[in-house]
């Protein structure tokens, strides 16, 4: 990985006076083609900030972040459970084209995994097929044989998903990993652009921005659709393990711009293989519910029986076609990071196209080739466990010591299975406020998908930086912030 400097003056000014461009895409400054207007006034007018100001407003909008209780919890940290996500006031900009080329590769992702667990819980045509490996289907720990044979409706399985999208240093977009579970971090996409339009309105007056605040009301409407049949006024709900989990926050949030009850598993009781929910005027019928945690806690009848998260009975009403669940139960198998290797030739099979945006090239180390490449390169790959997510367990190759690179050999030598590995990528830059002034950091983006009748991209998406200088790793559990995500209308 090249980290050196490339500094180009007649692209700097006032607040980017000494900001170093470096050798990787950056979004704002060398985008690698010709930067429409509206870019380039973003980047006059932000040049006009002083330190100073943004200073000012950063400590502003995290005030307000934490006065408004938009927090997450860090249960490791004995001194800080609930901290604010460090926001950044400098926004991230896709242009109105590349948006377009990010939300129709997107939906046809969300097509490919739908039908692909439809398949695996039906037919099972793709495994006979051997385009992908029955073993790491059927004795996947996500697969759920309370599924086998269920007919959802729609065909949705995957109702909200979270596409994990990097960039290059050529500026390609890549797709890291899905979230087709219950993927987490809408919130802060919509309120980061409430944040920059209080604290920021001199940069955005006038410029083409794709609204994000029809989420709630996308997301309501598109369950409505997939509710069980004849059913004229759907109720929707929002099921919370309660106030304790992490992003509990989100789902306060999530309920109320959806306009829905934000409910218990305490609240909601099943009568004759229905599901009511608890009111002072007594049982309501429930419709769809918009679950916010894991199959192993949604039943305790069903999966862990000490579960006091859950709904005895839901999984069987739920067979029976009373109640619709998003995300469906079993979706962890779509987004398993070995399965993730075999998407490509999981779109091409169903939907004979080639996929509209590329994966990330992908060693299994369960396979016997996988685990050797992955062995003689451990000091150039990424290495990632097939069910962590946050971060947690993975192994950044050019970063380790020797004795890390050693202990993690002993690790994919016990347990192949438990890896994959994947080239380190220089993910595209983006300027960002940091102690010693304006610089470059690392980020990501995860666009939110809601489908029901068809596939709605949320306009922008979860743009995480990572805050420490080189690092590549973005999650807000492992220190990283996020930013405001401006998609250009024109």
């Amino acid at each position: 990985m090249n980290d050196a400097p490339r500094h180009t003056p007649d692209q700097t000014a006032g607040v980017f006076a000494a900001y170093d461009v470096p050798d990787f895409f950056c979004e704002l400054m060398n985008r690698k083609e010709i930067a429409p207007p509206t870019l380039q006034n973003v980047r006059d007018r932000l040049a006009r900030f002083s330190l100073a100001d943004l200073r000012h407003r950063t400590n502003a909008a995290e005030t307000q972040l934490y006065r408004l209780g938009i927090t997450f919890t860090v249960y490791s940290d004995k001194e800080a459970i609930d901290r604010v996500l460090p926001f950044d006031v400098i926004p991230r900009i896709i242009t109105a084209a590349e948006w377009t080329h990010i939300e129709r590769g997107v939906q046809q992702r969300v097509q490919a995994i739908n039908l692909f667990l439809h398949d695996i819980y039906h037919d099972r045509a793709i495994l006979r097929d051997g385009i992908i490996p029955a073993d790491l289907v059927l004795k996947n720990p996500n697969y759920c044989e309370a599924m086998v044979g269920l007919d959802v409706p729609g065909g949705v399985y995957v109702h909200i998903n979270g596409t994990d999208l990097i960039r290059d240093q050529s500026g390609r977009f890549l797709i890291l990993e899905d979230n087709a579970r219950t993927p987490s971090g809408v919130s802060y996409v919509i309120e980061n652009r409430h944040m920059m339009l209080r604290l920021m309105p001199d940069l955005a007056a006038g410029l083409p921005l794709r609204s994000v605040e029809d989420y709630g009301l996308k997301l309501h409407q598109s369950l409505r659709e997939v509710s069980p049949k004849g059913v004229l006024d759907p109720q929707v709900v929002l099921l919370s393990p309660g106030i304790y989990n992490s992003a509990y926050f989100e789902h306060v949030f999530l309920a109320r711009e959806m306009g829905v009850p934000l409910v218990e598993g305490k609240d909601l009781v099943v009568e004759n293989h229905r599901v009511f929910m608890r009111t002072v005027a007594g049982l309501r019928p429930v419709h769809a519910i918009y679950r916010r945690l894991n199959d192993e806690f949604l039943d305790p009848l069903a999966f862990n029986p000490d579960s006091m998260l859950g709904v005895p009975g839901l999984v069987e009403a739920y067979r029976r076609g009373n109640v619709t669940i998003a995300n469906a139960l079993g979706t962890g198998v779509a987004d398993d990071k070995a399965v993730y290797a075999y998407m490509p030739r999981i779109i091409r099979y169903y939907l004979d196209e080639e996929p509209i945006l590329a994966s990330v090239e992908t060693h299994i180390c369960a396979e016997p080739n996988g685990l050797a490449y992955t062995l003689a390169n451990m000091d150039k790959l990424v290495i990632k466990p097939v069910g962590e997510s946050g971060g947690y367990g993975l192994l950044i190759g050019p970063h380790a010591t020797q004795a890390e690179l050693a202990e993690f050999r002993h690790k994919l030598q016990d347990n192949p299975g438990n890896y994959i590995s994947q080239p380190v990528i220089n993910l595209s830059v983006s300027p960002t406020l940091c102690p010693q002034g304006v610089e470059a950091r690392h980020v990501d983006l995860r666009p939110f998908a809601v489908t029901g009748r068809s596939t709605w991209v949320l306009p922008g998406g979860l743009s995480r930086v990572a805050l420490r200088k080189g690092s590549l790793v973005v999650n807000s559990s492992q220190g990283g912030g996020s930013k405001d995500t401006w998609v250009l209308a024109s």
